[in-house]
């Protein structure tokens, strides 16, 4: 993490943690996608630490749902990254089940201090009232501070860093590892890879991040994706090879859409999610967040 970010943090105490407990996140589903679809995949917290805490940053607290294993430890720390629709439960199942395998995983929820996109359902109107307004330098910062708090709470090896994101989360994977080269290794669902136009706030894309990226990325794209042409993949993996980047690789389901993984949304695909699943796991492994 960066010096900025560390200086000034105070790890909370143990009544200061219980404090900040309270139902900040948005419950359940986003509106956007209801109805929720019956292969939704629900993960309980047996075993585990699961909730809501906040985070302190530059500018005040934000929400984050974190899960990890019970049994005393440190675990390897995996930033969770929210899709469009914020920190809502998916995301949340996302860090139980990422908790199960021995993770200590966390997603802070971006797009706080900018609105609640889960209670919109619109996808023009999520871009026009808040998406548009979340800068990467907050979200960078954001992902430091969630990282400190981690590491501060005494359970997360954050020597072991690792982090994947989906959708909206996808591209902010890409981009916070060229911001943070101490992350092991990284995982980007179906981000996009070249901008779709100018957007000051968004400065830079993976495709132009390509140069700068040393950390081992590996990205899982849809075939299918309308949003994100098997062009524009064909691109990033040009701009990879260009920078002598060889840890670095995107992997294609050829039949997936966009949000493959999204297992409560009729875009799930189930053998390329779980695939994509273990696809994940072998890179954390075989880059040292294990």
């Amino acid at each position: 993490m960066t010096d900025s970010v560390l200086t000034g943090y105070a790890p909370p105490s143990d009544t200061r943690l219980r404090d900040l407990l309270t139902a900040w996140l948005p419950q359940g589903y986003a509106r956007m996608v209801q109805p929720v679809a019956a292969s939704t995949i629900t993960t309980d917290t047996q075993g585990l630490v699961a909730g809501e805490v906040k985070i302190d940053t530059r500018d005040g607290p934000v929400p984050a749902y974190r899960a990890l294993p019970e049994k005393s430890g440190r675990y390897p720390l995996v930033l969770v990254v929210q899709e469009i629709f914020g920190v809502h439960e998916h995301i949340k199942d996302v860090c139980r089940r990422l908790a199960k395998l021995g993770y200590f995983a966390i997603a802070p929820e971006l797009y706080f201090r900018q609105g609640d996109v889960t209670k919109l359902t619109d996808n023009q109107e999520i871009f026009a009232k808040v998406v548009n307004f979340v800068p990467d330098s907050q979200v960078m910062s954001d992902l430091d501070a969630a990282a400190v708090w981690a590491q501060a709470t005494g359970k997360a090896d954050i020597s072991k860093l690792g982090i994947t994101g989906f959708c909206w989360g996808g591209r902010i994977t890409w981009t916070y590892c060229v911001h943070n080269p101490k992350v092991r290794a990284a995982v980007a669902w179906y981000g996009r890879l070249v901008a779709p136009a100018k957007a000051p706030l968004q400065p830079a894309y993976p495709v132009e991040l390509a140069p700068h990226l040393k950390v081992p990325v590996r990205g899982l794209y849809g075939g299918q994706d309308a949003s994100i042409p098997v062009a524009d993949v064909e691109q990033m993996r040009a701009a990879l090879k260009a920078a002598g980047n060889t840890t670095s690789e995107i992997i294609v389901y050829p039949d997936a859409p966009h949000a493959f993984f999204a297992d409560y949304r009729p875009n799930y695909r189930k053998e390329a999610a779980e695939d994509g699943w273990k696809q994940m796991q072998a890179w954390f492994k075989q880059y040292g967040v294990a």
